[in-house]
Order: C-alpha cells, then structure tokens, then sequence
C-alpha cells in the first residue's frame, strides 16, 4: 500500500474478487447487523441518507428499503458496478466517489450517514482526514452511525481497527455523541446541532 495512495488499494482488491483470484471483498446479500438492528425500532422520517463505502450495496439496499433517498458511494468502479449490477431498478444512486475528497455538494446534504468498516480500512496516516470527511457528509440535526471492529492500535491491518478514542473523534465540529456500545464491534450513534454548518 501506497502512503500516497491510501485509497487505491480498494479497486486492486475488488478487481482481483471479480477476477477470482480471491475471496471477492465485503461480499454479503444482507445488510450489517448491528445496522438493521440499530434501524428496527426508529421511526424515520423521510430524507437523504449516505452509505460511506458502499462496497457491494447491502447497506444501501436496506436505507432505500426504509424509504431514504440513499446514496451509495465507493472509491472503487469495479466496486460499484457490481453494486449497480446486482440491484438492477434500484433507486439507490450508486457513485464512484473519494472519501477523502468527496464531491462539493455533498457536505452537510445528508440526513442519515452510515460509515461501516471503510474508515478502520484507511491507513492510520489518513484517518483524522477520513474521520473529518466522514462528519463533514452530516446535515443540521442529522444522525451518523458507525460500525467499526475495536481494538488497541494493531498495525498489522488493514483494517486497523478503531480505538474508543478514534471512535470518540467523529464528535466534533457541531457533531455530537448520542451513544457508544462496544459489542462485538463498535456502534456509535452521533448527532449534528441543529442549524448552520460551520
């Protein structure tokens, strides 16, 4: 992995899965767990909702089901094009798009921000950067949730997995906690303040 690249590794990766030349990357029909179990007993209403490296679209699928209007966005094409392939008529808008350099519209447009798994997989050089980038997708009085697996700092990743404190960070400019749990992994539930953004 590149230190200037710490994104481009995700397309080698699903490239090689759609190649067969291994285990094909995130690879699951059904939406995360914690996600659907976190979403069972909220009421929402209706608005706009973004899953962070979307991978092959379990997530979103499930956000549209609910009735959002999701976006799904991965740094990887061939990420994407499978999600697009699988879920033909979706309503999901499926994107190519950088975390770390998203598109000008998207801060602050979404009123649901899903992030499972994708900051943990950032290097550890770039991930105040992810964190940051993550938040900054939240809208006024929006809700973020991260799923993420805990740990203490292992390099050995990828993934690297999140500490409570790495955790703790998607609380900040405007954003704020509303829970924490460690279960298996973590699942963090962060509200914005209503009104402007800074």
């Amino acid at each position: 992995m590149e230190s200037g690249d710490p994104t481009g590794w995700f397309d080698r990766l699903y490239s090689a899965g759609v190649a067969g030349e291994v285990p094909m990357p995130w690879d699951r029909s059904n939406a995360a767990p914690l996600l659907v179990d976190w979403a069972k007993d909220r009421s929402f209403a209706p608005g706009r909702a973004v899953v962070v490296g979307c991978g092959l679209g379990a997530d979103a699928e499930y956000l549209a089901s609910l009735g959002f209007t999701t976006t799904a966005f991965d740094v990887s094409p061939t990420a994407v094009e499978v999600a697009s392939g699988r879920h033909p008529g979706s309503t999901v808008d499926y994107r190519v798009a950088d975390l770390l350099d998203p598109p000008p519209e998207w801060p602050g447009a979404f009123d649901l921000v899903v992030e499972i798994f994708t900051v943990q997989a950032i290097p550890r050089t770039h991930r105040d950067a992810a964190t940051a980038a993550v938040r900054r997708l939240v809208a006024p009085g929006g809700a973020l949730l991260v799923i993420a697996g805990s740990g203490n700092g292992d390099e050995s990743g990828p993934p690297w997995p999140l500490t409570r404190e790495e955790v703790e960070a998607f609380a900040c400019e405007g954003v704020e906690v509303v829970g924490i749990e460690e279960l298996d992994r973590w699942r963090a539930e962060f509200r914005r303040r209503p009104g402007r953004l800074r």
